[in-house]
């Protein structure tokens, strides 16, 4: 075919809006194509999944964390620290209540909407359910410390995101440390695998006690357990939450 043939194939291609190539060389789709050659499958493990406490702290909240040396430093240094995006959307910092001289700790998970706008952990519906809970097994705000393992409301109540916790894990630690609690309760899944480092759901965690090592080189008995927000939400669980309190009622009671 001469060139003006071609260009009015062409043009005519166009027109049916055949605009764009699809191979470098012309290819006849009325053929059978030839079966692929088989090739032996590839296998390759599969990268083990990170819990939120296996992800690498960062340094720069390490340092922050390490160089508080009372509750108050601690509070600047979390109030300070820019590097959490939750804090841009955030109306207060969240960063403890209850009583700093207890030797029993509650750490939740993140401020939800109440908590916001109070600056306080644990004061919405679910705060209320786990006042009922406390006051159950003889206990309440002025008897335990609570805080959370973010300080800052996620955008929509969502849970913490590994980085998130990542982030926040050398302030929660530092935190333990300068309370030095005897016993903690970890309430919700977040809490439970940030503290202690497991990687099993918090329905396999729940009831079952703990030591975790932190740096200053003592250990902490801790108890994971259903947050009170997943408590609302299946009230079915309740039964098992209670036992865990009744477990921790009990060790509570060795305490004197």
């Amino acid at each position: 075919m001469d060139r003006k043939s071609l260009m009015d194939a062409l043009d005519w291609q166009i027109a049916q809006g055949a605009d764009e190539a699809i191979g470098d060389e012309p290819q006849n789709h009325l053929h059978a194509k030839p079966a692929p050659k088989s090739a032996a499958p590839k296998t390759a493990a599969a990268p083990a999944a990170k819990s939120p406490a296996a992800a690498a702290t960062s340094p720069v909240t390490t340092a922050l964390a390490n160089a508080a040396g009372t509750l108050d430093e601690l509070r600047e240094a979390i109030a300070g620290f820019d590097g959490l995006d939750v804090k841009l959307t955030a109306t207060k910092m969240v960063f403890a209540d209850g009583n700093p001289q207890a030797r029993v700790m509650i750490v939740g998970e993140a401020p939800g909407s109440d908590e916001d706008r109070q600056g306080k952990p644990f004061v919405g519906v679910s705060g209320r359910l786990l006042d009922r809970m406390l006051a159950a097994i003889n206990l309440d705000r002025s008897q335990v410390y609570i805080t959370n393992v973010l300080n800052w409301r996620p955008p929509g109540n969502r849970k913490p995101t590994p980085a998130e916790v990542a982030l926040s894990l050398p302030f929660l630690q530092r935190h333990i440390e300068l309370v030095d609690p005897k016993l903690i309760l970890l309430t919700g899944d977040s809490a439970a695998k940030a503290v202690t480092g497991s990687r099993e759901g918090i329905t396999r965690l729940r009831g079952h006690w703990q030591e975790i090592h932190l740096g200053n080189g003592k250990t902490y008995r801790v108890l994971p357990t259903f947050h009170p927000s997943f408590l609302l939400r299946s009230p079915g669980q309740k039964r098992e939450a209670w036992r865990d309190f009744l477990s921790f009622a009990d060790e509570v009671k060795r305490l004197g």
